[in-house]
């Protein structure tokens, strides 16, 4: 009970640090957006310890599964730290936030052609704004897309290679997917292999759904947003994060219902003495 109360605090600890990075590091960050942040923090990091520190899950996936949620947040967490130093770098001008905004200007340009994302994103900057306003949208959405299709690589290694998460025992559909019921609506392995081949659709077109969306609804959310550094740095890792967490679920699902027919067939074998025990 203990082990479990001191991981469940930190992880809601460390939360709560990812939530607050942004007015920790951005010297513009205004005072009156601090109270927000804080409790936007809170909140999380309580959901968070609620969560991990409860007998079984009800929102959060993949709990017995690493590195699954840490993997999601090492990544966000880096492209949050990325951006907001190319941000900082106008005014706190320094050796690290020099070399993250070189390699943020390089990840923008190389993104930056047409149809692409990275390109849809700029183009919900309205055209009153001035090029250094439209460049640091363009280098934040570059950063954080190759973030997130370096994390998308990283768990595909883990799965395909390293053979997650039968490397980690025993899989518990309910406990780590408690979001899905497997006794609703027939077979499991069909809904698994189905679901997971939505999510991964889902994940590979939101990228390019999202900027026509916010595009649509900019009459009631003003593009300017963009130019705020805090709102620009959470609307760039949602837009790129929240896609690439479909397709993981997604890739993680069909992995599962993989492993169920595996492990279908074996013991269909066994039962017909093919196979021994």
């Amino acid at each position: 009970m203990l082990t479990q109360f001191i991981s469940a605090i930190t992880r809601a600890i460390l939360v709560a640090f990812l939530v607050a990075l942004p007015a920790i590091l951005l010297p513009s960050a205004h005072s009156d957006s601090s109270p927000i942040v804080l409790l936007i923090a809170f909140f999380a990091a309580v959901l968070v310890f609620i969560e991990y520190y409860a007998t079984y899950p009800s929102i959060i996936e993949f709990r017995y599964a690493p590195p699954f949620n840490r993997l999601r947040y090492v990544a966000v967490l880096i492209t949050v730290f990325a951006i907001a130093s190319v941000v900082r770098n106008a005014s706190e001008p320094n050796v690290l936030n020099g070399l993250l905004t070189s390699v943020a200007t390089l990840a923008g340009g190389m993104l930056d052609f047409p149809f692409s994302p990275v390109r849809l994103v700029t183009l919900t900057v309205p055209v009153s704004e001035e090029f250094a306003a439209v460049d640091l949208v363009r280098m934040a959405a570059g950063t954080a897309y190759v973030f997130s299709l370096i994390s998308l690589i990283v768990f595909y290694f883990l799965v395909r290679v390293l053979d997650w998460p039968a490397r980690n025992g025993a899989f518990n559909v309910w406990v780590n997917l408690p979001l899905f019921d497997p006794t609703v609506g027939g077979d499991v392995l069909p809904r698994l292999t189905r679901d997971g081949r939505l999510n991964v659709a889902l994940g590979l077109t939101l990228p390019f759904f999202f900027p026509a969306f916010f595009k649509a609804i900019s009459d009631i959310v003003a593009p300017s947003a963009l130019t705020n550094p805090q709102t620009l740095i959470w609307m760039v890792a949602i837009w790129a994060f929240f896609p690439a967490g479909l397709v993981m679920r997604g890739i993680a699902m069909i992995r599962i219902a993989a492993m169920i027919d595996a492990n279908r067939k074996r013991a269909y074998a066994v039962a017909q003495g093919l196979q021994p025990v």
